[in-house]
Formats: C-alpha cells, sequence, structure tokens
C-alpha cells in the first residue's frame, strides 16, 4: 500500500510538472503574440508578424492539450476554458487592428483612438496574465500536497520496510536455528556413516523417521550396502588373478622353454641330418618362444600394476641414473638435469621412467643417439620429459601406442611387445596425472608427464 501511494504520488508530479510546463509554454506563446503584434503597429514592419501568426497556429492546440491534462471537472478547467475566451477576443481585437494597418485606411485611426488609446488590449493581456496566475497557483499548491504526501509516504516505507527487514532477520535466524537443532543429529549420523564409508567400514544407519532426510539416508545405507558387496566380490577377483598371474608364469612358461630346449636339442644331435632350409626353420622357432615368453611377462606386469605400496622419499636423480645404467648399453649421449626429490611410489615412478627410457633406447638410431630427461616445476605438480632423436611417431599414432601390444615394429622382433607403455598410461590414469606425447616422424619423440609431490 505504501508502495502504490508513493507511485500515485509520484505520477501526480510528474504530471504536475507537465501542466506546470505547457501553462508557462502557453502563457510565453501569448506573450509573445502580444510583443509582435505591438511592434507591428509601431513600425509598420510585417517582420513582427511571423511570432503572431505562429502564436494563432500554437495557442489552441497547447489549449487543448492542457484540457486533457486537467480534466472537465477541475477548478482548473474553469479558469483555462476562460483564458481560451479572453484570448479569443484579444485575437479578434488584433486582427481588426492589423488589417487596418496593413490596409492603412481610414479606419485604423478610428481603432486606434477608440480601442488603442483606451488599453482595451492591455486589459484583456492582464486579465490574461491574472487567470494563469491562478491557474499556476492552484496547481503548486496542489504539488505541495502531494509532494508532502510522497515524502510522508517514501519515510513511512522506509520505517515499516527496516521493521519488516528486521522481523524477516530474527524470525529468519531463529528459524535456521531451530532447523539446525533439529537435524544437527541426523546429518552427524550421516557425516559418521559416510566416514565409516571412506574408511572401508561399510555399516549400516538406522533411521525410522519418514522426512526429507531419510531418503539420503537410504541412499547412504544402499551405497553402504553395495560398496561392501562390491569390495568383497572384486577382494575375490583380485585373488583369482594372482592365481591366474601364477598360471602364466609357472604352467605356460614351462612348456615355451621346454619348446625352446628340445629345438636346442634337435640342432645339438642332428645337426648333420638337418637340411639348410629346416635349419633356418628351427632358427625361427626360438626367436619366436622368446617373444612369447616376453608378452607373458609384460602381461604380468600389467596385471600386477594394482598392487599398492607404501610411499617413501626418492631421489629421482639417482633413480634415473640406476634405471639408465642397467637399461643403456651402447653408445648413447644421456642428458639428465637435476630432477626434484619426491615423496611417493618407488615401483610406480620406477616403471613409469623404465619404460620410457626403454623405449626411447629401442628407437634411438645406433650411432649419434641422444636421450634428454629434464623437469618443470609447477605449484600443484611436476612435469617430467623423456626426449629421443630417434625415428619419430606419425601424428595418428600418438594414442595408439598407449594400447596395450600395440607397437610400431615389426611383430617378429624380440624386444617390441607393445606391452611398456600401455603399463606407463594406465599407471598414469590410476594416479589421476596426465601424459602426452610430442613427435613427427623421423623428428624423434617426446614423452610428458606430471607427477604430484605427495
Amino acid at each position: 500500500m505504501l508502495s502504490k501511494k508513493v507511485q500515485r504520488n509520484s505520477l501526480f508530479l510528474a504530471r504536475s510538472e507537465e501542466i506546470i510546463r505547457n501553462s508557462n509554454k502557453t502563457h510565453k506563446t501569448i506573450i509573445e503574440m502580444q510583443s509582435a503584434f505591438r511592434g507591428y503597429l509601431l513600425t509598420d514592419d510585417r517582420t513582427f508578424l511571423h511570432a503572431y501568426f505562429k502564436g494563432i497556429k500554437m495557442v489552441p492546440l497547447l489549449i487543448k492539450e492542457q484540457q486533457l491534462r486537467v480534466g472537465n471537472t477541475s477548478n482548473q478547467r474553469i479558469i483555462l476554458d476562460s483564458i481560451n475566451i479572453l484570448h479569443a477576443n484579444w485575437l479578434s481585437y488584433s486582427e481588426e487592428l492589423v488589417q487596418a494597418r496593413t490596409a492603412k485606411s481610414e479606419s485604423y485611426k478610428n481603432l486606434f483612438e477608440h480601442s488603442l488609446k483606451k488599453h482595451v488590449g492591455k486589459k484583456i493581456n492582464d486579465a490574461i496574465a491574472e487567470k494563469f496566475l491562478r491557474f499556476d497557483k492552484i496547481e503548486y499548491k496542489k504539488r505541495k500536497y502531494h509532494t508532502d504526501m510522497l515524502f510522508d509516504s517514501m519515510r513511512y516505507a522506509r520505517s515499516f520496510s527496516l521493521i519488516f527487514l528486521t522481523l524477516t532477520v530474527i524470525v529468519g535466524v531463529l528459524s535456521t536455528l531451530f532447523i539446525m537443532y533439529v537435524t544437527h543429529r541426523r546429518i552427524n549420523s550421516m557425516v559418521r556413516l559416510a566416514e565409516n564409508i571412506s574408511k572401508g567400514n561399510f555399516t549400516i544407519m538406522k533411521d525410522t523417521r519418514n522426512d526429507e532426510l531419510t531418503q539420503l539416508a537410504t541412499s547412504l545405507n544402499s551405497m553402504s550396502s553395495k560398496l561392501d558387496k562390491n569390495i568383497r566380490e572384486l577382494k575375490n577377483r583380485n585373488t583369482e588373478l594372482n592365481k591366474f598371474a601364477y598360471v602364466v608364469s609357472h604352467d605356460l612358461k614351462a612348456p615355451i622353454r621346454g619348446i625352446h630346449n628340445v629345438v636346442s636339442w634337435i640342432e645339438e644331435d642332428h645337426d648333420r641330418e638337418l637340411s639348410p632350409e629346416l635349419k633356418k626353420y628351427l632358427q625361427i622357432i626360438p626367436q619366436k618362444t622368446q617373444r612369447m615368453e616376453a608378452l607373458i611377462n609384460g602381461l604380468l606386469d600389467y596385471a600386477r600394476l594394482n598392487i599398492k605400496a607404501a610411499p617413501e622419499k626418492i631421489n629421482t636423480n639417482a633413480l634415473v641414473h640406476e634405471i639408465t645404467d642397467s637399461i643403456i648399453t651402447r653408445n648413447i649421449i644421456l642428458e639428465i638435469e637435476d630432477l626434484p626429490d619426491l615423496y611417493t611410489e618407488r615401483i610406480k615412478l620406477e616403471q613409469v621412467f623404465s619404460n620410457l627410457i626403454s623405449n626411447a633406447v629401442k628407437y634411438t638410431p645406433q650411432e649419434g643417439g641422444k636421450i634428454k630427461i629434464s623437469c618443470r616445476i609447477f605449484s600443484e605438480f611436476y612435469e617430467f620429459s623423456v626426449k629421443d632423436n630417434g625415428i619419430g611417431i606419425a601424428r595418428e599414432y600418438h594414442q595408439k601406442i598407449f594400447e596395450i601390444f600395440q607397437t610400431l615394429r615389426e611383430q617378429n622382433e624380440q624386444e617390441s611387445t607393445g606391452v611398456g607403455l600401455a603399463i606407463v598410461k594406465k599407471i598414469i590414469d590410476d594416479h589421476q596425472e596426465d601424459i602426452m606425447v610430442k613427435s613427427e616422424l623421423g623428428k624423434g619423440a617426446e614423452f610428458i608427464f606430471t607427477w604430484r609431490n605427495n
């Protein structure tokens, strides 16, 4: 209601401002007509009549516009109608004199003596001015009343708004405290349940109420039950996977070694009986068995990646030097920058560096090979780089090389199993890190991976 009062008073004042502005404009136009009329009579210069004829067109329009604003039942309408009548009388008086002055007839002298000298026009103009003064006085009185009403409404609006705002804040604070008190115990129970779940203790929370928190409690209980079931199944499957790894490492590798031994015995015992072509075929069999054994070992390494180890402080410089000493057996230019110390799982970081360095050694040229290992330090992680000047990798293979058993070398090469980069990618993903390769065919390759210091 106060807002509506403020709006009504504001609209009235805006309309009143338009009425005053129109009143001043109308009165000013009439005065300009009167001045132009007198100027013409004194000088006989028709240039003065421009404002006079312009006013003849404008004044009726301004009065009509004002009549629409003040309405038909107010005192101002009566005053406005009387101004219109007086102005019409003055127009009749002035037009008669203008016509006589223009024609320079004898009637002008008569009009001059009987009208102009007797101040007929001045009396009409004074009456019009008085009417405008009364009109504006009434309007200013209304404006003062509505201005006072507007200020009162705004003052009351501010006071009541402050009171209601204060009450709203008080009620809101009390309601919040009440809701917090009511829900505090149940939320604490749910938090304890979530903490137990995060620690691997999959308990159940009893909840007998039926409200907004019941669904959350039910969901937490359901999640706890499902996680408990899934963890048990996962442990069983890991146990089966370890058994499978044992079978692969012993039962599958044994026949492969047996095949290799049989071929060796055949070559030793029947060397003279074998044709050159048969000897050639027998030489292929050990190569294939060795490759099979390398694939099995790679598969076993990939399967064992789920095994977690406790983090420890690692001198990365020493670790990388140990790896390069064991892997690099030929003449390669090796550049290792100062690497930072880390607190992390040693075995996982060692596997990453070992596979990337081994991959670099495989694909660098026999003469003039270069390998550079460096690190960039950022605020939240380290960015390691293993760069070589080898054969490079075409862009279309940049993602494919991280898939298991994918290799850019011929499949019959023993040292290229396609498992190393897959192991690297799995370790990086398990640690929620990133790895990328920058390479073009014939221009070497650079593997960049991130690692956080725990």
